[in-house]
């Protein structure tokens, strides 16, 4: 599976469980971290663990993201998977906000928007 297959399957996980306001971004050549980010909005912590959890799961790296440093990242509002080629950020709304990174990587092409 390439990079945008799997950043593809992630979005599909993220809707699966109602996430909101899910942005897929191609960052390729313009960032050395990832060539595609993943944002997404979750309405509580709850929420927040349960979409991380399913990408873990899709992602199938249940080893590499250690589950009690889910909470941690999910009581801060903002959770970060890295999946190597693709970064997923799950938000609450007013982290998103807060962090804008949709105005920070304003150069990558938007080639998902599920609202």
């Amino acid at each position: 599976m390439n990079s945008l297959e799997l950043a593809h399957l992630v979005v599909e996980g993220i809707e699966d469980k109602m996430g909101a306001s899910i942005l897929l971004l191609d960052l390729q050549g313009i960032s050395i971290v990832a060539d595609y980010y993943v944002i997404a909005t979750g309405s509580s912590d709850r929420h927040l663990k349960a979409l991380a959890r399913t990408v873990t799961e899709l992602y199938g790296q249940k080893r590499n993201t250690r589950l009690r440093d889910l909470d941690d990242q999910a009581s801060s509002g903002w959770v970060l998977l890295d999946l190597g080629e693709v970064v997923v950020h799950l938000f609450i709304g007013r982290q998103r906000e807060h962090y804008g990174l949709e105005k920070l990587w304003s150069d990558g092409k938007v080639l998902l928007r599920v609202q």
